[in-house]
């Protein structure tokens, strides 16, 4: 969401002091089975399996999906992991002083619950009588560092619970349930839900996350007072060959709003972002800070991106709905359009600017639920669905056309330099 503009870009070099401590230490990125064997290590691993496609859960940290593979035994792992942060834990309140961990935990993770906003007089990542500078941004405790409780498991699912309270940056209480459902898709389920069909040559590994938050309190929830979304991030590996594809409805700005939102950590330069009438391409090589986002009036509900080295082909995809309350906005300030957010973001987290060291490297794509007006009892879903895609250009490109609207010769050539004519 909108949570970072260009009159707080001073909030980004504080975030890069304290995570070139931990953040860009060796992360591994090993295979699937080399990241899922160090997890365990560490903390527990809820693995859902289907043939040789597996998922790998970590409840401890909000039932968040780690990594995920189309094999357990040899295959890539898509989910970037942050080795140092798992190894050292959740720390003391002391030792937490001074450090990236007393404002948030990155584990690491291709896709996690999160809520919103970040920012704003509604937002729950600061507190009432604080100030929008990254010195007093908290993430809420239920989206840091509590667990989620395992309800139900089997090979291809799991069922995740917790309760929390917040209280936002105006002073309004939200007392709500949550409730995770992570479901591993099969070869056949996968076809149907993205009506494609996948070629002989293809391997897939697809999941698919149901999110709902439940209101327990006796007071409904008002716009005027603030209203919480459901958040869904990812974070996948970088390449130098990895391109974000966004596909986005045609028409004019009069009508639906900009094409993009290429201004959250400044103005992302033309060499990182390329637009044409109906799709845009956004660089995932994790070199540059900067981020992206799409409004409900351009979305399709899709976002993905092609990894040209790996030959995968990553698509996810979200439950369209109604938003009569809008989508909150998380910009760092007091906003006039509190309801004016994102559905669709997308994240590439580099070096904040030359001579830093990067903050990750990784880069994300994210979506949101509306904003939640519940009253009491009332509750709010919101779907994502995630597929990795690997095989021959050849059985790809007809996937990417479909699916993103561009074949896999336009997603290559978007970034590479043209010799003239």
């Amino acid at each position: 969401m909108k949570e970072i503009r260009l009159s707080v870009l001073h909030v980004i070099k504080g975030i890069a002091l304290y995570l070139t401590s931990g953040c860009s230490s060796d992360n591994g990125t090993g295979g699937f089975a080399d990241e899922v064997a160090f997890m365990k290590g560490h903390t527990q691993i809820v693995v859902l399996k289907d043939g040789d496609a597996e998922v790998a859960i970590a409840p401890d940290y909000q039932g968040r999906v780690m990594t995920s593979t189309y094999d357990r035994k040899a295959g890539p792992s898509f989910g970037w992991i942050n080795r140092p942060v798992i190894e050292k834990g959740l720390l003391s309140e002391d030792e937490r002083k001074g450090t990236l961990e007393e404002h948030i935990y990155i584990f690491g993770g291709e896709e996690r619950f999160w809520l919103g906003p970040a920012g704003g007089q509604y937002a729950i990542f600061f507190k009432p009588g604080t100030h929008f500078e990254f010195s007093d941004w908290t993430t809420p405790p239920p989206i840091d560092t509590e667990a989620f409780e395992l309800v139900e498991q089997t090979d291809a699912s799991a069922t995740f619970k917790h309760s929390a309270e917040l209280i936002n940056y105006s002073g309004a209480k939200f007392n709500l349930g949550i409730e995770r459902v992570v479901k591993l898709l099969g070869e056949q389920e996968a076809s149907s839900l993205l009506d494609v069909e996948f070629g002989e040559g293809v391997r897939l590994v697809g999941y698919e996350t149901d999110n709902r938050i439940t209101s327990t309190g006796s007071n409904a929830w008002k716009a005027e007072t603030g209203l919480l979304s459901i958040w869904i991030l990812g974070m996948y590996n970088p390449s130098p060959e990895t391109t974000v594809v966004i596909p986005f409805k045609e028409g004019s700005d009069a009508d639906l709003g900009p094409k993009v939102n290429g201004t959250y950590f400044g103005k992302v330069p033309p060499e990182y972002l390329k637009m044409d009438d109906d799709v845009l391409f956004f660089k995932g090589d994790g070199t540059r800070r900067g981020k992206i986002g799409i409004t409900p009036q351009r979305s399709e509900g899709i976002a993905g991106s092609y990894d040209a080295a790996g030959q995968v082909l990553n698509n996810v995809t979200y439950n369209v709905q109604a938003a009569p309350n809008g989508c909150v906005n998380s910009m760092w300030e007091l906003q006039e359009n509190p309801y004016a957010g994102d559905v669709i973001n997308s994240y590439s987290v580099g070096s904040p600017e030359p001579g830093v060291d990067p903050l990750g490297p990784f880069y994300e794509l994210e979506t949101s639920s509306p904003a939640a007006a519940l009253k009491p009892g009332e509750a709010m879903k919101h779907v994502q669905r995630t597929f990795h895609i690997q095989g021959p250009e050849a059985e790809l490109d007809p996937l990417a056309r479909e699916l993103l609207g561009v074949g896999l010769d336009e997603i290559i050539e978007a970034f590479q330099e043209k010799d003239p004519d």
